[in-house]
């Protein structure tokens, strides 16, 4: 786990819906985790530098709060992880967006449209299966891109559409994750490090599993099973770690992912 990659995660399942944190808590948060208060406050300057996270003071209090963009990630990312699946109603979303034309952008957009549950079916053309259509357009403005849109029903065999997919990679991950899933320590401090890096490994799933219906993927696709047995986790180990997170100025509330 990386210094800024695991302060988002702490934004995901601890801050959210604030978008603010004071910085003594992340610090603590994450001397728990094994990282320095010289590392935190490092990756939070490189953030700040990226426009990531925005640095403000409230009195004597020094704080870093979550850019727009980047605010918007962690609700996509708390949609997905926890909200609730929709039911299929057989159709697919094709996306193809005009760009963009710089490669590292390219890639870029390519993840972000991963996150929202989208695949490649070919160079510049992206397929969702349930995916967000509202995200979708927001993202698309984000890179003010413009892009033709379709829905659509599968005429022919699922197997081209599973090849959009990361599927095996996922799978591996589901592997992991599950691994992780049979521990569940008592002590506070311990079951906050296991839950943050539950959900550190849980959200990295995002970009290779879409969360397709159960009728595309088969009973042997092991992420519908294990996302149920991860989010019993999350509630159980939110419960242990507590007493350790109650000294600090976090909200720590179980609003729905999609709330504000």
């Amino acid at each position: 786990m990386r210094a800024r990659s695991t302060i988002f995660t702490l934004f995901v399942e601890y801050v959210y819906p604030e978008r603010a944190a004071r910085v003594r808590d992340l610090v603590a948060m994450m001397a728990a985790l094994g990282f320095s208060e010289m590392a935190v406050r490092a990756a939070l300057s490189r953030s700040a530098k990226r426009g990531w996270v925005v640095p403000k003071r409230e009195g004597r209090a020094a704080y870093y709060a979550l850019s727009d963009r980047v605010y918007w990630q962690v609700r996509q990312v708390r949609r997905r992880l926890y909200g609730s699946l929709p039911p299929w109603d057989g159709r697919f979303l094709l996306v193809l967006p005009e760009g963009p034309k710089d490669r590292g952008e390219r890639e870029r957009f390519r993840r972000e449209m991963a996150l929202l549950g989208y695949g490649g079916l070919q160079s510049g053309v992206y397929l969702g299966v349930g995916a967000d259509l509202e995200a979708t357009r927001e993202l698309l403005g984000f890179y003010g891109l413009s892009a033709t849109c379709f829905q659509g029903e599968l005429l022919g065999g699922k197997e081209e559409v599973l090849r959009a997919f990361p599927l095996e990679e996922a799978k591996a991950g589901y592997g992991r994750l599950s691994a992780l899933l049979g521990q569940s320590p008592e002590d506070p401090v311990e079951a906050f490090r296991h839950l943050t890096r539950l959900v550190h490994e849980a959200r990295k799933l995002l970009f290779l599993d879409p969360g397709l219906p159960q009728e595309l993927l088969g009973p042997d696709f092991p992420g519908p099973k294990v996302r149920r047995l991860f989010l019993s986790a999350r509630e159980e180990l939110r419960a242990r770690a507590a007493p350790f997170l109650k000294d600090l100025s976090l909200l720590l509330s179980d609003l729905s992912p999609v709330s504000r």
